[in-house]
């Protein structure tokens, strides 16, 4: 590809996460941490070690990008603010040991808190859209 059409295709990434609503950003940084930690097992059954450690390292700036992002004022934020230290704090064990039991456990609650926000992301998008639709249908009936 030219300069010129991956600057095209940049800019058509840039403007596709400009668009995303705050569950989209929210669940596209969960996918990307789940796959860098899928990775990093891979690594690390590869004994690719430099694979393995950047794999780590990404899921450690993710998550602390997700823990810098919360807002504390919500009770839910301080209950995420302790989870993400938790893992920050296994991975960096996972790191030094190269421990793959400690690294499918923290990827296996990674995985469910991912599957719980695209939930309630889901849920939070049919409550948006049937309450667009009320005073549309509220309006007909009267």
């Amino acid at each position: 590809m030219d300069f010129k059409g991956y600057q095209g295709y940049q800019g058509y990434k840039e403007q596709g996460i400009n668009e995303m609503s705050q569950g989209e950003l929210l669940l596209l940084l969960y996918d990307e941490l789940v796959k860098r930690l899928l990775r990093a097992g891979l690594a690390l059954d590869k004994a690719d070690y430099d694979l393995f450690e950047a794999s780590v390292d990404r899921s450690l700036d993710i998550i602390r990008y997700l823990d810098d992002t919360l807002d504390m004022q919500y009770p839910i934020s301080r209950n995420l603010n302790r989870l993400y230290d938790y893992f920050s704090f296994e991975l960096n064990r996972v790191k030094a040991g190269r421990n793959r039991t400690e690294l499918d456990r923290v990827k296996t609650m990674v995985n469910e808190l991912r599957d719980t926000f695209r939930e309630a992301n889901k849920t939070a998008g049919q409550e948006l859209a049937g309450a667009e639709a009320a005073p549309a249908g509220a309006g007909a009936e009267g």
